[in-house]
């Protein structure tokens, strides 16, 4: 189960660490009112993100020594784990409701995202499925639909919440995992046809989504309903200008601007430190992209390099997402700024995935063999 230690990217480890700094020095920065206004407390926020932070790092270390056999072999039992949680959640008197939206299990004081653990479940199980039949990738039928029926049910589950934007991450994870493993460009082409008109009805199905739609075509329509966070975000990111406010003056977390240490945290470093902090952000990112696919190059075997595709994909295009809506380049989705948005779940297991992906720049195994 633990392998030994050996040298890992220590490139992609300085971005986690930097992000991760940056983000608890941010997330007081944007929560300091807010904590002040609810809980008396300057730093509740704070306190709370050094918490998560340090069970993150805990479970980080745990990732970057787990030998990647077990990895492999325990896929299963942890795909059947996040199913059993997603099932769970939509239970009256265990799933808890927020904004709307049943997302959470509570445990005492503390509350579970099992949309969390099952991106991390499927990337697993994907990567396993697809490291066993390397040749069945070619046929739509035996290679394909299998993984399409695991991804239609684990979507339908988190639909129930619902969380459209954790569905549509999840869904181009999978597609970039089966691109790596050699799908033919004719099927990926008829899927991303058909995952757009999917996307399109489940919008048009439910009027809240066509009202952010609308909102996001033109905020300044609905300023003070759908178009709200839109248009704080902007009077945010503009006023940074390019070398920002300064650290602590932001104007925007006077509650002006909601969720500002959480989704729209990239609102606040935009605000704060302006151009030039954004973009170091977004560099960082980019680095880490770069040094994750590096990794999958040259993972030792197949399993290895598409589960390293897997989360360098599933944390890049949350990133990419979560940026594109604080910008107002996408509509407003409740997807968090990975390593950087206040703790929960969302960086528990999104530092998860980072040691994964480290222990994988750090193994040496040659074998061939997944089993």
């Amino acid at each position: 189960m633990i392998r030994k230690f050996q040298k890992v990217d220590t490139l992609l480890l300085g971005v986690i660490l930097t992000l991760l700094l940056l983000g608890i020095i941010m997330t007081y920065s944007s929560s300091a009112v807010k904590g002040y206004l609810y809980f008396d407390d300057p730093y509740h926020y704070f306190k709370a993100e050094l918490v998560w932070v340090a069970l993150g790092l805990i479970a980080m270390t745990v990732a970057l020594f787990i030998d990647w056999r077990f990895l492999y072999q325990w896929a299963k039992p942890i795909l059947y784990a996040a199913l059993l949680l997603l099932v769970l959640v939509k239970i009256p008197g265990i799933g808890r409701e927020v904004n709307g939206a049943t997302r959470w299990i509570g445990v005492g004081p503390l509350s579970i995202q099992p949309s969390e653990v099952i991106k991390l479940a499927m990337v697993l199980i994907i990567a396993r499925y697809l490291a066993n039949n390397p040749y069945k990738i070619t046929s739509f039928r035996r290679g394909i639909v299998p993984v399409l029926a695991l991804l239609g049910v684990v979507c339908a589950l988190i639909m129930l919440q619902p969380d459209l934007g954790t569905v549509l991450v999840l869904a181009a994870t999978i597609f970039f995992m089966l691109l790596a493993m050699g799908a033919r460009i004719s099927h990926m082409v008829g899927l991303g046809l058909a995952g757009v008109a999917l996307v399109a009805a489940a919008i048009i199905a439910a009027p809240y989504r066509m009202r952010r739609i609308f909102a996001f075509l033109d905020p300044w329509a609905d300023p003070s309903g759908k178009g709200y966070q839109t248009i704080q975000s902007l009077l945010a990111l503009g006023p940074g200008g390019l070398f920002g406010l300064g650290l602590g003056n932001s104007r925007q977390k006077f509650l002006y601007l909601p969720e500002n240490h959480t989704d729209f945290i990239f609102a606040m470093i935009g605000e704060e430190l302006g151009f030039v902090g954004a973009t170091l952000v977004v560099l960082l990112f980019f680095l880490f992209i770069w040094r994750g696919f590096r990794i999958a190059i040259n993972a030792p075997n197949i399993f290895l390099s598409l589960l390293a595709v897997g989360l360098t994909s599933l944390i890049g295009i949350q990133a990419m997402v979560n940026m594109g809506v604080v910008t107002g380049v996408l509509p407003v989705t409740g997807i968090t700024l990975p390593f950087l948005s206040y703790g929960g779940t969302s960086l528990l297991f999104t530092m998860t995935g980072a040691g994964l992906l480290l222990n994988i720049s750090g193994t040496s195994d040659k074998s061939k063999e997944v089993i």
